[in-house]
């Protein structure tokens, strides 16, 4: 699904998949994804790649959990995918989101965020309104789903603009 002409920009929000509940002395940082996890990382990441879903660039909060889910990503598209991982996508909010979502280089087209809630819901809701983030995911954001935006302007210093919802992918239900 490649974007339209109108498209200026192309955002992939991708919450990681589940994880297990940390181990006793276990870091929250060193999480990994569970059985369902693995799961739900190579549902998302085959049906991505089967659309042609493939961003110019993947930034991925340094999280272990995070990081196995971008693991499926390059599994499923391509060894050379270019995954960069970022401390501030742990710990940030919205705010950190927005600025290093809008500060990326001029010449991309697409980029995905792999990170957690409830930056990754916050920045839905501003990209797309109330009304339609709720009518994607009435129940919130689930661990593993993959929201699609486009943008007919692009984002910068920190100010995401109105886009539109192109695909909404629970892999717990298998939207597509």
């Amino acid at each position: 699904m490649p974007a339209s002409p109108a498209t200026v920009f192309r955002l992939y929000l991708l919450r990681h998949a589940k994880a297990a509940w940390a181990l006793p002395g276990q870091k929250d940082f060193d999480r990994a994804l569970d059985d369902a996890g693995f799961a739900q990382a190579e549902i998302v990441a085959d049906i991505a790649a089967d659309r042609g879903l493939v961003p110019d660039l993947v930034l991925c909060s340094t999280a272990f959990r995070c990081r196995q889910t971008a693991e499926a990503l390059r599994r499923a598209m391509k060894e050379d995918l270019d995954i960069r991982c970022l401390d501030a996508l742990y710990a940030g909010g919205a705010n950190i989101y927005r600025d290093i979502i809008g500060g990326q280089d001029g010449t991309l087209s697409s980029l995905m965020v792999v990170g957690h809630n409830p930056a990754i819901e916050e920045v839905l809701r501003e990209t797309l309104g109330e009304e339609a983030t709720a009518e994607a995911m009435p129940g919130g954001y689930p661990p593993g789903a993959l929201a699609v935006i486009d943008f007919d302007k692009r984002p910068s210093d920190g100010a995401l603009p109105p886009g539109k919802l192109i695909l909404w992918l629970d892999p717990d239900s298998h939207n597509r």
